[in-house]
């Protein structure tokens, strides 16, 4: 009884890989016997992992992961579907062993200062900002109606009617930018992208045609936006940063987006407010 069991695992486990195997060669629009070739491997033995009937070594599925260009939140998943202990960690950024980490993102945010910055995670959630970021928000996000969006997410305060979107002169050119980012993140495979991109797809009067990737979309890795209110009115563009660490996930999809004054009288601003935020913290 105790073999039959096992048995019935195993045949579990290879089944759960072969369609997720699939998924990424499609979403990668390689055919089985391009794989193949790339990964140097028999197109019969590719078929075989595919449908369940080989199971293959560990080094096997990291070396399709590899060749697919399959990210390291992805590798894990196909690891532990083949049965195998997943490689790369992920910790939260309030972790102690992150501290370092912290203290190196606390020096990046400050060193933007006065303009804003903030360090977003791969689901675009807001995990740090300075106060320059803070001040920024204070201008054109009431905190009350904040709080009715939920957690931090940058995309939802950006595309969200009670956001910073009313506020947005140039809301469509850089909402379709920022779209097709998400669609492009989408490729990871990540269910939690999915949700969040439907849910910005749903918001009011955001046009049909950005429901689909488009392969022709800039993908400059800046963004020009500009906000107004009343006699405020900011000019920014944007950077985004990624710090690359290939075996811990959470240090893979961490993204630092900083804020640059675009013209003159957006820099003189941010700089005013700072001393007056400055000059109010020593009064107090």
């Amino acid at each position: 009884m105790a073999r039959a069991a096992g048995t019935k695992r195993k045949t579990a486990s290879e089944s759960a890989l072969g369609p997720l195997l699939r998924q990424w060669r499609e979403r990668r629009r390689m055919s089985q016997l391009t794989l193949a070739v790339e990964a140097e491997v028999s197109s019969r033995h590719l078929s075989f992992i595919e449908t369940g009937r080989a199971k293959p070594s560990r080094e096997m599925v990291l070396l399709l992961a590899r060749v697919l260009e399959v990210p390291p939140r992805g590798r894990n998943e196909l690891l532990l579907a083949a049965g195998y202990a997943p490689v790369y960690l992920e910790r939260g950024l309030a972790s102690p062993e992150m501290s370092q980490v912290r203290r190196a993102l606390d020096f990046m945010l400050r060193q933007q200062e006065p303009f804003p910055a903030l360090v977003v995670d791969g689901h675009w959630n807001v995990l740090m900002s300075n106060e320059g970021m803070q001040r920024v928000m204070a201008l054109f996000l009431d905190p009350a109606q904040a709080t009715t969006l939920g957690p931090a997410n940058a995309m939802r305060l950006f595309y969200h009617p009670l956001g910073v979107r009313p506020y947005i002169v140039n809301w469509e050119a850089t909402a379709a930018a920022l779209i097709q980012w998400l669609h492009r993140d989408l490729l990871r495979g990540d269910p939690e992208i999915g949700r969040l991109l439907d849910e910005l797809l749903s918001y009011p009067d955001v046009p049909h045609h950005w429901r689909k990737l488009d392969l022709d979309a800039s993908t400059a890795p800046f963004l020009a936006v500009e906000l107004a209110r009343g006699d405020i009115h900011l000019k920014f563009f944007s950077t985004l940063t990624s710090l690359g660490v290939p075996y811990d996930i959470t240090l893979h999809e961490l993204r630092v987006e900083a804020f640059f004054p675009a013209d003159e009288g957006s820099e003189a601003l941010m700089r005013r407010l700072a001393r007056e935020a400055g000059a109010s913290a020593s009064r107090a």
